[in-house]
């Protein structure tokens, strides 16, 4: 009996780390906004490669994680974009990648879910909890989500009397299921 008990559980164990859907970004859109002599500003950063690994039934074995190309840094604005590239913000010579590979995730409830993710900019690593939604369609999801970080502790330009050190980041991905 303990003989077919043993492949039995393996078996079981295989499918449901196996079960995990894989998938492939479709469409991504990721915004950041901050005050600049008080008035809100941002732009966007493309170039999102993704490994989203999320099963809602055994979000304890899935994961995400995601690269940013730091040097797609767009706010429509040519000299302060090549300024934000430059060694005072984002170095991109240096630090081409950021990166944000979740720690924990769990469902909230329906659609909305929580994530513990580090996030690494510039060679400094911080965690946040990111609050998120996840809905599927057919083969396809979309993963919504928006958090607030401070660009100090990222050594993202200098101290200033005109621009805010707050800065609130908003991911929007679609992604198709495999």
């Amino acid at each position: 009996m303990k003989r077919i008990i043993a492949p039995i559980v393996l078996l079981l164990l295989a499918v449901n780390v196996f079960s995990q859907v894989k998938t492939t970004v479709t469409k991504s859109k990721i915004t950041f906004e901050i005050k600049n002599l008080g008035i809100k500003t941002g732009g966007s950063i493309s170039g999102l490669q993704a490994n989203v690994q999320l099963d809602a039934a055994h979000l304890n074995t899935s994961s995400i994680e995601a690269t940013l190309d730091s040097k797609t840094i767009n706010t429509d604005n040519d000299s302060r974009d090549e300024h934000l590239r430059s060694e005072d913000f984002f170095d991109v010579a240096r630090f081409p990648k950021i990166t944000m590979k979740s720690v924990s995730l769990r469902h909230k409830s329906g659609d909305k879910y929580e994530g513990q993710f580090s996030l690494t900019i510039k060679d400094k690593t911080k965690e946040f909890s990111v609050p998120f939604t996840y809905a599927e369609t057919g083969n396809t999801a979309t993963v919504k989500g928006s958090f607030k970080l401070n660009r100090l502790d990222f050594g993202v330009g200098g101290s200033s009397l005109v621009l805010a050190d707050e800065v609130t980041v908003t991911i929007e991905v679609e992604i198709a299921k495999s």
